[in-house]
């Protein structure tokens, strides 16, 4: 080599991270947009009404040299009966198995989250403290709830200002992420988005529309099964069944002459053909199951019970 030669440069690749990102908060803080934004597809439901989110749904966002597996959990609650039970051990089982926590809480808590900070005050992973919201703040109103945080959540590994709705600081989240991932061979093949089947976003796009439609307790009390559901190669045709416990609340959500269920198939089958990029043939039928909430046996049937 002569003297004047420099040696050939080398550059090692950059190392796969890999790992499980846990999206935690109290009801309605937008936890759902969040996921929905940092992967870049809607995967969860979103709606002005709390608790609308029942099962952990997870979100994988692949690159070169990185996956990301987030889950949208339900809000923290106090459970009241057995479907909160269930809901909140999908939120439990998300702590034990994440690689990052993200804390989302928003400009209008009322520091009333001492049971979930406590949690997260032992915890060993770490935790971004993510302040939603902050379009409908003023900036005094931001600066005031970040010194609260820094002063009650000191282990958090940042907290950060965002809003989930306009993807304000969402990059700047994700880039903390990334920092944050341990080096792993990725879980799931990169070209997966979800771990959830079709059928179950077939039945969260009714659920979604009945939440929109009806008011009061309706919405709370009804669950959708999706009994059949058969993919040709222009066409998807299925056939939901919509689970309420009351047969009053049967009659409100088929309404007068059938006009209220038909606005609900007609909303979610037309958001099914823009996510599945099919026609879709949707038949819907409406069942009585007295306290299913309160079941064991149904709530397995439904998927809320883990193995």
């Amino acid at each position: 080599m002569p003297l004047n030669a420099l040696p050939p440069v080398t550059t090692d690749p950059k190392p796969h991270r890999a790992g499980f990102v846990s999206i935690i908060g109290k009801p309605n803080v937008g936890k759902s947009t969040l996921m929905n934004v940092l992967v870049g597809e809607r995967l969860s439901i979103i709606t002005s009404k709390a608790q609308t989110t029942r099962h952990r749904i997870l979100g994988i966002l692949n690159g070169p040299d990185f996956q990301l597996v987030y889950s949208d959990t339900p809000g923290i609650i106090q459970p009241k009966y057995e479907l909160q039970s269930a809901m909140m051990s999908f939120v439990y089982s998300s702590l034990e198995d994440a690689d990052v926590i993200l804390f989302v809480t928003d400009i209008f808590e009322k520091y009333d989250e001492e049971p979930v900070v406590e949690r997260l005050r032992r915890s060993e992973v770490p935790v971004l403290l993510l302040v939603n919201k902050i379009d409908q703040a003023t900036q005094e109103e931001v600066e005031a709830k970040m010194a609260y945080w820094h002063e009650h959540m000191p282990n958090a590994a940042e907290i950060i200002p965002i809003s989930a709705l306009n993807a304000f600081n969402t990059e700047q989240v994700f880039n903390h992420i990334i920092d944050r991932l341990p080096e792993h061979e990725a879980y799931y093949p990169k070209d997966e988005l979800t771990d959830k089947p079709e059928r179950f976003f077939a039945s969260e796009m009714i659920r979604e529309k009945i939440f929109k439609l009806y008011k009061k307790e309706v919405p709370y009390s009804t669950e959708v099964v999706i009994e059949e559901f058969k993919e040709d190669e222009n066409i998807i045709r299925m056939r939901a069944i919509i689970y309420c416990e009351r047969a009053s609340q049967k009659g409100i959500i088929i309404g007068n002459k059938g006009d209220a269920i038909k606005k609900v198939g007609t909303w979610a089958r037309e958001e099914m053909e823009k996510f599945f990029q099919k026609k879709v043939f949707l038949e819907m039928h409406v069942k009585v199951n007295e306290n299913w909430r309160h079941d064991a046996k149904m709530l397995g049937r439904f998927g809320y019970k883990q193995d």
